[in-house]
């Protein structure tokens, strides 16, 4: 198999987003190589983007792991043990400091966590490095991740409150979507207006959001005339205990990510 600039083991739907990503941003699929073992998925990749794919771990300048955070530390000791020099995993919960035992000195590791927008290239991602990583290996991570999204860097005691607010956070604004569509459904909306509204409502929402200086306090003010409609609406979230519950809910996930952690490493 011929050297890669780039191989990434794993092609599912992470694997799949980070590769589209890379070539929309101008990499040359021949220079990328996906280590897949479903031999479906593999000619899937070749097709729809061009790469090199393989059903076993090859050597090339830098590695992704993008498998299920079981496999990450066995995955990345391989890819190693092949002379690659630099990691990047994308493997929730698994520690910088596991990764990079299994990794030995001579390559430095990334620990990232993205989120599923990533899919259409509006992911945010989180990235922390080992002790073994120069400025270039982070800016090497950061050159792949923002083929779908932003990335910002934190220190890695931070990557369990990033998993619970970011990386699951696409959950969370999914099930109030959920919640949405049935409170329509019951005011006597039918289902494709319902659909419409709450769709357009949350990409409309977050994009404002997005592109606002303002914070999400200033813009829900904004909406919200006294004794209005809104208001009405919010006074039910307060009433509900909503704030304290959405602080249950970030720290159950980041305990969660915490103990997967302790379980891996």
């Amino acid at each position: 198999m011929t050297h890669a600039r780039l191989v990434i083991i794993g092609g599912g739907n992470m694997g799949s987003a980070l590769v589209g990503g890379l070539i929309h941003g101008g990499w040359d699929a021949s220079t990328i190589t996906v280590v897949e073992l479903d031999a479906a998925k593999r000619a899937s990749l070749e097709s729809d983007f061009g790469v090199r794919t393989s059903d076993q771990v090859v050597t090339a300048d830098g590695a992704l792991i993008a498998v299920k955070p079981a496999d990450a530390v066995a995955v990345c000791g391989q890819v190693a043990a092949l002379g690659v020099p630099r990691v990047l995993s994308i493997a929730a919960g698994i520690s910088v400091s596991a990764l990079q035992n299994a990794a030995g000195a001579a390559t430095a590791v990334v620990r990232a966590m993205p989120n599923t927008p990533a899919l259409v290239r509006e992911g945010v991602t989180a990235i922390c490095g080992s002790a073994s990583c120069t400025e270039d290996d982070y800016v090497w991570a950061e050159s792949l991740l923002t083929a779908v999204g932003v990335v910002v860097r934190v220190p890695e005691s931070q990557m369990d409150a990033v998993t619970a607010v970011a990386g699951s956070g696409p959950g969370y604004l999914f099930l109030v979507a959920e919640a949405l569509l049935d409170a329509a459904r019951t005011e006597g909306l039918p289902d494709d207006v319902a659909n419409v509204l709450v769709r357009q409502l949350f990409r409309g929402a977050g994009i404002l959001l997005s592109e606002s200086v303002e914070s999400p306090a200033t813009l829900r003010e904004r909406v919200t005339s006294p004794n209005g409609t809104t208001a009405a609406g919010l006074a039910e979230f307060e009433n509900a205990g909503l704030r304290e519950t959405v602080n249950k809910v970030v720290r159950a996930a980041a305990a969660r990510s915490a103990e997967m952690g302790s379980t891996t490493s």
